[in-house]
């Protein structure tokens, strides 16, 4: 082991910055999907006055188990937020 070098805290360092730097936005990004499941999606859509037929903003249709996935990868990354927030308030 070189005097210069830490490995036990570079492997520390990396290994946290690949979590929080990758992991929580791919978290993020699995619970948008999980919300939009994509190809299915349908809009709501109605009739005006004059008989044309108007759309309005896509409806979630996830499903149950979409939005539950969802709200568990969103609250997974408040967590890490949060765990972010909380060590550089109180290590410092």
């Amino acid at each position: 082991m070189n005097s210069w070098i830490n490995l036990t805290a570079l492997w520390k360092i990396i290994v946290i910055g690949l979590l929080a730097g990758a992991g929580l936005p791919a978290v993020f990004a699995i619970g948008l999907r999980a919300l939009n499941p994509g190809a299915q999606a349908q809009t709501a859509a109605g009739v005006d006055a004059d008989g044309n037929e108007i759309s309005s903003a896509p409806t979630v249709t996830g499903g149950v188990a979409g939005i539950a996935a969802a709200t568990l990868c969103f609250a997974i990354v408040l967590a890490g937020i949060g765990w972010g927030i909380y060590s550089i308030v109180h290590n410092s």
